[in-house]
């Protein structure tokens, strides 16, 4: 069929999406490579059909109401997506994306190269023309209402007989043919391309029997990203199967009826909202940056279901908090997700409860003790980071200059706490010391903004000692080292090695209260996110000026933020390194390769992104070129 008639197909309905095809992913170069592929006269491929009877609750988006069949698109939705906003001027009925991709094209009739709309280039040089004017005018017309362009006739009726080219057609139809062999061919002919998760297979096939199934935990996962967690689509849908099934396998919703799944998202929802506001008000852990080890909520979940009508105890729930720390500390679901999970449920539906759960973390690392050693870690990328934040906020820690107990000070709507360096990063690179060495927690703790900005860059032996005459017991209760030797800066060193050992028995001393339901765990208010962009302090000013300026651009852009302080997990589930951010699906996901963006560390960070495949950059201006050219012009 030819191309402008499958475009007038879509118009009519007769050609759609299928619920379960993810929205319009291209970038701007593939739209580009397409269009001179066309231009040249290249074959582009063929497209792949499902002829099935009209059923709106399969049909992505709105469609005429008629009678009859409908031919949804299996493969060939990027192009056809492409070349429909490019000859009409609008994205087609069944869009859901960014239609920047492919607007605003244009074309030099001299140098025959398509590139997007750029003012400074192309407004004072009439040799570019746009795409979309030609294609809806035609060429015989265009040239008449704008003579200059007669001596490139051939060339603009080549781009307009881009709508004659005929792309041939495979139809998948007939009975047998049921969404899930359907779900199957899809990924089979895009294995090279966008090729379905297990969850938005599991997701297709729910959506076929409840359209709004989507939407509806979109709609959950803009509620929790409001007050500060952000979660992904693939995490609920886990929390979801595992209060269904009791398994982490997305396979077994296969036999969960309709109506089963409704009901399920609000209960989700509220256990999750339970479950955060543990671990925020017992924990203080309570926005996204210090929320670690979220696979470990799909198990509470199950231990929650589990207790049924009888809410779990004060204790039991003590325990869970203590095993989940620990989840977390130890990466136990950083590595072969589903298996771990797999695992932990077994145990809770032999009945062992926590304590079984407790005990195959103590089994896998010969004891849960927290050794010096283990705050060697460095930046707010370290999973002990969030165990500082934890002890600072739940320890009876003070601030320094106010004397305020720190988890009281959060009451605010306007209160933060903010990350304080003891020995100041300007005074350690002066001194020689590396980013690493500057940046380990040991050297981390955490204070209101105004004590913050009050010590400034003093050095320790000038400040710590007026904070022992105002408040005598406030660096005691920071696990600060008082011997006064180590305040100098040639005993840097020194000094972080016995604030690691105080901060192992502070933690192990928590823990073990915390198990024993030993411990006064108060209830704090959760707090709004410090920043709009939580940015790692372990950066320098300028660092972190010039990453809050990339994120802003990325953002006004309309482009994916990345993870912030990304952790590299090999098969084993240790952590090969931290990058600063990262896009490990492509800021296309799934059809551009792993970037990163990495500023001054130590060089294995570079030697594990080249090993695992990243395309990184060290310079920040360097990285926006990149992005420009490759996802924006």
């Amino acid at each position: 069929m030819e191309l402008a008639g499958i475009l007038n197909q879509i118009d009519l309905g007769n050609y759609a999406l299928p619920v379960f095809q993810r929205g319009y992913v291209w970038n701007r170069e593939q739209v580009r490579k397409l269009m001179y592929s066309l231009y040249r006269g290249y074959p582009i491929g063929s497209l792949l059909i499902w002829t099935t009877t009209l059923d709106t609750e399969i049909i992505r988006g709105d469609v005429p109401q008629h009678h009859g069949t409908v031919n949804l698109i299996l493969d060939g939705q990027q192009r056809i997506t492409s070349l429909y906003g490019i000859i009409r001027g609008t994205p087609p009925p069944f869009f859901e994306g960014d239609s920047k991709a492919f607007t605003n094209l244009y074309f030099n009739v001299e140098t025959e190269v398509f590139e997007f709309y750029a003012p400074m280039k192309m407004d004072a040089d009439k040799k570019w023309i746009s795409v979309t004017e030609l294609m809806q005018e035609d060429a015989g017309n265009f040239v008449q209402k704008r003579n200059e362009y007669i001596n490139y006739l051939s060339k603009l009726n080549a781009i307009c007989n881009i709508k004659k080219v005929v792309l041939p057609i495979q139809q998948v139809s007939g009975n047998d043919k049921s969404i899930d062999v359907v779900v199957e061919i899809f990924n089979n002919v895009n294995s090279g391309g966008t090729k379905l998760s297990k969850g938005d297979l599991a997701l297709a096939k729910l959506c076929a029997q409840w359209p709004e199934a989507r939407n509806e935990m979109n709609a959950i996962l803009r509620h929790f990203k409001e007050r500060g967690f952000t979660f992904s689509m693939d995490w609920l849908l886990r929390c979801i199967t595992v209060y269904l099934t009791g398994q982490p396998y997305f396979s077994f919703l296969t036999n969960v009826d309709t109506k089963s799944f409704k009901n399920s998202l609000p209960a989700t929802k509220n256990m999750v909202g339970n479950i955060l506001d543990q671990i925020g008000s017992k924990l203080g852990l309570d926005h996204d940056r210090v929320l670690a080890g979220k696979f470990t909520i799909p198990i509470i979940i199950h231990m929650i279901k589990q207790a049924g009508s009888r809410s779990l105890d004060y204790h039991t729930w003590n325990k869970i908090l203590y095993w989940y720390i620990h989840a977390f500390l130890w990466g136990r679901y950083s590595a072969s997700t589903e298996s771990a999970l797999a695992q932990d449920l077994n145990v809770l539906n032999d009945g062992q409860g926590v304590e079984g759960l407790i005990g195959i973390l103590r089994k896998s690392r010969g004891d849960l003790t927290i050794h010096p050693a283990d705050f060697l870690s460095w930046s707010v990328g370290s999973r002990f980071y969030p165990l500082l934040y934890l002890l600072t906020r739940m320890s009876g820690s003070v601030d320094w200059m106010t004397g305020v107990e720190l988890s009281s000070s959060l009451l605010g709507k306007h209160s933060s706490l903010e990350v304080h360096h003891i020995f100041p990063r300007k005074l350690l690179y002066d001194a020689g010391y590396d980013k690493a060495e500057v940046n380990t927690l040991a050297n981390f703790t955490f204070l209101t903004k105004d004590t913050n900005l009050a010590i400034s860059s003093k050095a320790p032996k000038v400040y710590m000692p007026e904070v022992l005459k105002k408040h005598p017991d406030a660096l005691s209760t920071h696990w600060i080292p008082l011997d006064e030797w180590l305040w100098e800066v040639d005993n840097y060193l020194e000094f972080t090695a016995k604030r690691r050992e105080l901060l192992a028995e502070k933690a192990n001393d928590f823990l073990d209260k915390l198990y024993k339901s030993d411990i006064e765990t108060k209830v704090a208010i959760p707090t709004e996110i410090r920043t709009k962009y939580p940015i790692d302090i372990s950066y320098s000013e300028e660092e972190e000026e010039l990453l809050l300026d990339v994120l802003s651009w990325l953002e006004d852009n309309g482009l994916p933020l990345g993870e912030l302080n990304y952790e590299v997990i090999n098969e084993s589930g240790e952590v090969q390194a931290i990058f600063d951010i990262a896009w490990p699906e492509g800021i296309q996901s799934g059809l551009s390769e792993p970037l990163a963006l990495l500023l001054d560390g130590p060089a294995r960070v570079y030697e594990v992104a080249n090993r695992y495949n990243y395309k990184y950059f060290t310079d920040i201006e360097e990285f926006k070129v990149f992005v420009q050219q490759e996802y924006i012009d």
